[in-house]
């Protein structure tokens, strides 16, 4: 099974005060060095593959690069990338090669050396289409920049946008909400991702919400209730737009859906390289185990061979741009079978399509999915989830409430030293490549 590659880049222009990502503000001197280590991390890809215990696979049909603002890179920083990316992996004319860019980064140069470089999927980071709410949390773009990049990537061939909007973002009122959605649909982009503000200590407008201050326009941040109806209208409005939610926080039209992402989300085997970058790799000697999950996962056969308790590993990088530089050793983690089936519950869920029960009791077993049948029907009873034959599928109410959800699948909390996928719930952008 191809893999999926997630490079990050930790660098940004400005760091917005809701951001908790592994990013931050730094001198262009340290850009060369951090992209040199880079191309030797994914030069020795097969070699720190077989060091994690994990199958090597040459080929990849998905590339993410994520951050931070990978487009404030130099033009031959990012060359160098993709050079060393094609001579070291096998990458196919119809790979999907996903880039993040902040609205303002995309200069003309920029923009014709990524259609150089194959790059065919663009996602936009606006936040908001309403300059009060995008210059409060400190992002540096008017709506009228954004929509520019939208209609230069266009122009350039590049159709596959993703438009990134947070519902929850101070002085954010139904009204401009409303407004930031017209907007979204107004561009014509085929794929939306909407999360929810999260409210964490990881972030500067997370903790002086947390202490009950006004820095950062804290004390505009609407409440939890309005967020979670800004989100649910957002729902309901691209729906009937014909933008369908396929995931949490990802809507697309048909067949415009993010087939890297997917890949965590179907716990396919994908390799990250930079700063606070997660990796997942079937173990070395069960290489059938990639065709068997989804042979399984289309047929929902019954498998009775050693492939039922094949295990992965999981590994990531250090999370901080000095540790990473100075060579601190990746973070491994073996998955149990255990740990595989709570997976397969808690990032099948994240999906609108649910999980086939019939398709994991084949993978683990009849002994392992009977057990949890008492949870699933108290979950329906509390209207979180939904069963449809051996269709188990969160419910409008679950979605929002997923991490209470989701809790419920682990036999005992987990991080991700221990095997669990870094942060695998709750509402943040594809870009954190969390899972």
């Amino acid at each position: 099974m191809p893999l999926g590659l997630y490079i990050s880049l930790p660098f940004c222009r400005t760091k917005c005060s809701y951001c908790n990502f592994a990013s931050g503000v730094f001198s262009p001197a340290a850009f060369q060095n951090y992209v040199e280590r880079l191309c030797l991390d994914i030069a020795r890809a097969p070699q720190t593959a077989g060091q994690m215990g994990g199958c090597f696979e040459p080929r990849a049909d998905t590339i993410y690069f994520g951050g931070g603002t990978p487009t404030i890179l130099d033009v031959t920083q990012l060359e160098q990338l993709f050079v060393t990316i094609r001579q070291n992996f096998q990458i196919g004319p119809e790979a999907e090669i996903t880039i993040e860019c902040a609205p303002g980064t995309l200069s003309a140069k920029m923009l014709e050396t990524l259609v150089r470089c194959g790059v065919n999927r663009l996602s936009l980071g606006v936040q908001s289409f309403v300059d009060e709410e995008a210059r409060a949390v400190g992002r540096l773009h008017t709506r009228a920049v954004a929509r520019d990049d939208i209609a230069r990537l266009r122009a350039a061939g590049i159709a596959n946008i993703n438009l990134d909007l947070i519902a929850g973002l101070p002085h954010q009122t139904p009204a401009s909400w409303e407004f930031s959605l017209s907007e979204a649909l107004a561009a014509g982009a085929p794929h939306i991702s909407v999360y929810m503000l999260e409210i964490d200590e990881d972030s500067r407008l997370g903790r002086e919400l947390i202490a009950g201050g006004t820095k950062y326009h804290a004390h505009f941040v609407p409440d939890e209730n309005l967020t979670a109806e800004l989100y649910e209208s957002a729902c309901e409005r691209l729906g009937t737009a014909g933008i369908a939610q396929y995931e949490i926080s990802n809507f697309a039209r048909a067949g415009w859906e993010s087939r890297h992402n997917l890949k965590y989300w179907t716990r396919q085997p994908y390799l990250g390289f930079g700063v606070d970058a997660h990796s997942m790799l079937y173990c070395a000697g069960l290489k059938a185990y990639a065709s068997t999950v989804v042979e399984l996962a289309q047929t929902g056969t019954q498998s009775n061979t050693a492939e039922k308790d094949a295990r992965a590993v999981r590994f990531a990088t250090p999370d901080s741009l000095e540790a990473y530089l100075a060579g601190a050793p990746l973070r491994p983690a073996s998955v149990s079978t255990q740990s595989a089936l709570e997976e397969a519950f808690f990032l099948g869920l994240r999906l609108t399509q649910g999980v086939n029960l019939e398709s994991i009791a084949a993978q683990f077993g009849e002994e392992a999915v009977s057990p949890l049948f008492a949870m699933f029907a108290e979950l329906s009873d509390l209207g979180l989830l939904t069963r449809q034959g051996e269709i188990l599928r969160l419910t409008a109410r679950g979605r929002l409430l997923s991490n209470e959800v989701f809790e419920r699948f682990l036999a005992e909390p987990r991080s991700c030293g221990d095997g669990a996928p870094p942060r695998p719930v709750g509402l943040r952008p594809a870009s954190a490549q969390p899972l």
